[in-house]
């Protein structure tokens, strides 16, 4: 199982020590959410948060664009350090095109839907992405309850994927704790975000090792 630790729960006064622990831990990748107050009903993190964890981080840098226009901000992701970048199905009006300039720059393109956004909106672009991120919680803040309605939609992805993009990620974020996590790797999921899971852990090293110990089917 692909762990991707949502540093949105971190503790942000210990940036560079929280990223050092992902570091030394079994996560293949750090989810960095990216929210402008408009698309969602928050606001996080800039480029310069961005750089600072690109600058001290070994793993892949997982990022999820939860703003609007994300079109006029790619090549600056590019430039800060993304290695997948995943933009909102529900915030693209030229979807096709954004994924094709976020792989022409030489990012891995990834597209998310929020709860209520049907997996028939992956049937025009399913082929063109590297990750589908499922959302288990309407996005815009950290420590939502999980969604058990999700489950059917991330086996939904993993029986489009079967067929036309096999390699295709799968992954899911919001509310994702070792108990849910084992029932999404049954269905499909190939790639867990967790926030309050792993960073309010007595210990967030063995957390996380835990998540990536669950077998995907």
């Amino acid at each position: 199982m692909i762990v991707s630790p949502s540093i949105l729960s971190c503790d942000f006064g210990n940036l560079q020590r929280d990223i050092e622990m992902l570091n030394s831990s079994e996560a293949s990748w750090i989810h960095i959410d990216v929210m402008d107050g408009v698309f969602v009903p928050n606001i996080s993190f800039g480029f310069p948060i961005l750089k600072s964890v690109r600058k001290h981080s070994q793993k892949i840098l997982d990022v999820h664009l939860m703003i609007q226009n994300a079109d006029l901000y790619l090549e600056e992701f590019k430039d800060a350090g993304a290695d997948i970048l995943t933009v909102h199905i529900e915030g693209c009006t030229h979807l096709h095109r954004t994924l094709q300039r976020i792989r022409n720059l030489g990012m891995r393109p990834g597209v998310a839907l929020n709860p209520h956004t049907p997996v028939s909106a992956l049937q025009h672009i399913i082929e063109e992405v590297d990750v589908v991120l499922v959302m288990s919680v309407n996005p815009g803040f950290g420590g939502q309850s999980f969604n058990p309605e999700s489950l059917e939609k991330v086996a939904e992805v993993k029986r489009l994927a079967a067929v036309r993009n096999p390699t295709l990620v799968i992954e899911v974020d919001g509310g994702v704790n070792h108990e849910n996590g084992l029932l999404l790797a049954n269905v499909g999921a190939t790639a867990l975000v967790a926030g309050n899971y792993i960073f309010h852990a007595e210990n967030p090293v063995k957390a996380i090792e835990a998540l990536s110990n669950i077998e995907c089917r």
